[in-house]
């Protein structure tokens, strides 16, 4: 669960580092930016359309500034995630898929325009990040072959000192393009204008429960999902509106259990409207920050109204694959409660399963808990240990001694609960953690993307994607700058206190220890607070030596005496699950962590197993990627995937 490539040249564009100077006589009434846009796009048009790759590298900011130029795409023109970093690499991608002779049909663009008037986009925006980077920003849209896309572009003005100058759209070069595969020629979404126009007289109750016993000729998926929790739930429902029948199979005894097993203290720490899920938002009364059961309530909810097929109490006996085809052999183990309260089992076996999708989590399923001498003998004396990911409620320690081992999300939120229960309760710090409040950090990262009055979901989750991982360094470690001075008061006392924070990997907070370790960060909910005031005691230093029959001893010879000992110490490696479903432990699988490029390996993309695909992450993810993977699942039935991309 780690992986962070080497950091490219990330100069952004500066006035200073293109040449220019906005004019004094510059203000957003004297800016013709919409028909700077529509003349940029005329241009790109007309490069497209030809034959040079050379002249659409023209198009963005010259080598010579020094400044750094992207393209990102995700499966609209390569089929694949991939960040082109550099005039060399877009050279090179423009004449493989998009201008000449050598540019593969099924992905060259076509029918390309400025798009101002569709509810996923905004008009052209000029936007001033800094007082010495400005950009104009706008949405475009696309087709190829066999898709629908959309883009981003942002162009800045290079060696512009006068308004006249400012408006002529041949002075305006492009720091970044994202484009963005949105749908199937003649495959779109049963939704809105697309909906089952037909009435059903009195037939729906049958329907649905044949259709969830994959009863009948046509009863087998095509798509086998693992896990019912929010990713596979939302790639469930995109598929079924591509007309697509999956299975969700789920060791849980009901939907949402993934969030209703954990401990009773959980909350979300995303704000709503971040989370929200595909195709059915939170209602406008839905808290800012989500209770995990009432999340888990929500799912369930989920689930029935978009009419998905769900297997609960669940799990895979045997899966086998084809070598010849790809295809999948599966026999579920259904345990299905009877109304006396009995539980019966059932065996049914599915064979010629097109794609299994893996939507189990980050997690490997095996607690993270470090090994450490003497573990057996705390226990023999009647002490407890157990990891976070088995921790439900503080009130079932009342009158021990906990100590909590780690000091991320789970550490934190586990030690507050505890305090509230009135637990005697220290935190053990291995090492630094990033420490962000929710009060400030979210109105610096997500206001007007994700916020109250910001854009519909579905345009913030492209305008949040169009940023490269990597490209965003800069401007991320500007935002963390200006919120750790925000923060101050709050991570000083904090390090007065001995507890050590960081600003992230290369100074740009949660983002890049998310991508790279899914951990070491912690949004302040009121936890740091308490081990400010000691509530929640703290202890630092040397590692932890040995488990006693009293505690813990460490290295630096100090002692702490303890009753529980609960690590909060992270997941397993998440490829081990898809090492441990097929029986191969040398199964060579990518899974999470950052290319060279920036792009996360496998998930939503190809995996590195025939016919198998990952869903994971946050709510946000799961959400946008869910269609995604839903399309390239559709792509692949329909024999629109590229053969020479899927046989990877």
């Amino acid at each position: 669960m780690s992986g962070f490539p080497p950091i490219p040249n990330t100069t952004l564009p500066t006035f200073s580092v293109v040449g220019t100077t906005l004019p004094l006589s510059f203000d957003a009434s004297t800016f013709t930016a919409q028909a700077v846009a529509e003349a940029w796009v005329s241009t790109f048009c007309t490069i497209v359309a030809g034959s040079d790759a050379q002249d659409l590298v023209d198009l963005f900011v010259p080598a010579s500034t020094g400044a750094q130029v992207w393209w990102r795409d995700m499966l609209a023109l390569t089929w694949d995630f991939r960040t082109f970093i550099g005039h060399d690499a877009i050279a090179k991608f423009a004449a493989d898929r998009l201008t000449g002779a050598n540019a593969r049909e099924e992905v060259g663009i076509r029918d390309l325009e400025l798009d101002v008037a569709t509810a996923s986009a905004l008009p052209p925006t000029f936007t001033q990040a800094t007082p010495d980077l400005a950009w104009l920003q706008f949405f475009f849209k696309f087709k190829t072959k066999v898709s629908d896309g959309s883009g981003i572009v942002r162009i800045v003005p290079v060696g512009v000192t006068t308004l006249e100058g400012l408006n002529d759209a041949r002075n305006w070069k492009a720091h970044m393009i994202f484009t963005n595969l949105e749908g199937l020629v003649d495959h779109p979404e049963a939704v809105g204008r697309h909906r089952n126009p037909k009435a059903n007289h009195g037939l729906w109750s049958l329907q649905r429960e044949k259709e969830v016993e994959c009863a009948g000729e046509d009863g087998k998926p095509t798509v086998v999902i693992l896990g019912a929790g929010q990713s596979g739930l939302g790639v469930a429902a995109r598929l079924k509106v591509l007309g697509l029948k999956s299975l969700l199979v789920d060791q849980n005894e009901r939907v949402g259990d993934n969030w209703r097993n954990r401990y009773e203290a959980l909350c979300l720490h995303d704000p709503v409207w971040y989370d929200h899920m595909p195709y059915l938002p939170f209602p406008p009364n839905w808290p800012t920050f989500t209770p995990a059961t009432k999340l888990a309530n929500w799912l369930e909810h989920y689930a029935d109204i978009m009419e998905l097929n769900v297997w609960m109490s669940s799990t895979i006996e045997k899966i086998i694959q084809d070598s010849a085809t790809g295809f999948w052999d599966i026999t579920i183990l259904r345990r299905k409660k009877k109304g006396d309260g009995s539980v019966r089992e059932e065996r049914r076996r599915f064979e010629g399963i097109h794609h299994v999708i893996m939507a189990t989590g980050l997690g490997s399923g095996l607690p993270e808990i470090p090994s450490i001498p003497g573990i057996d003998k705390f226990k023999a004396n009647g002490g407890l240990v157990l990891h976070s990911s088995q921790h439900k409620r503080a009130g079932d320690h009342r009158g021990k001694k906990v100590v909590v081992v780690g000091a991320c999300t789970s550490a934190h939120d586990i030690t507050a609960d505890y305090y509230h229960n009135g637990v005697d309760v220290t935190m053990y710090q291995r090492s630094s953690t990033y420490i962000m409040s929710t009060e400030n950090g979210w109105k610096v990262l997500m206001e007007g993307v994700y916020s109250e009055n910001a854009p519909p979901v579905e345009v913030a989750d492209k305008l949040n994607s169009s940023f490269p991982h990597l490209a965003a360094i800069p401007l991320n470690q500007m935002k963390v700058g200006h919120l750790a001075q925000l923060d101050k008061d709050l991570l000083d006392r904090l390090n007065k206190v001995g507890f050590r924070t960081n600003l992230g990997i290369e100074g740009t907070g949660f983002g890049l220890l998310a991508w790279s370790r899914a951990g070491g960060y912690y949004f302040d909910t009121g936890a740091s607070g308490l081990i400010i005031d000691g509530k929640i005691k703290l202890k630092g230093g040397g590692g932890i030596k040995e488990l006693t029959e009293k505690g813990l001893l460490f290295e630096d010879g100090s002692s702490l005496d303890a009753d529980v000992v609960l690590f909060a110490t992270g997941i397993g490696d998440t490829r081990k699950r898809v090492q441990r479903l097929l029986g191969d432990e040398n199964l060579d699988v990518n899974l999470w962590g950052l290319d060279d490029e920036g792009e996360l390996r496998g998930a939503y993309r190809d995996l590195g197993v025939k016919r198998m695909w990952y869903m994971i992450g946050n709510l946000a993810l799961a959400r946008f990627h869910s269609k995604h993977l839903a399309l390239q699942i559709k792509a692949v039935e329909e024999g629109l995937f590229p053969p020479e991309r899927y046989s990877m």
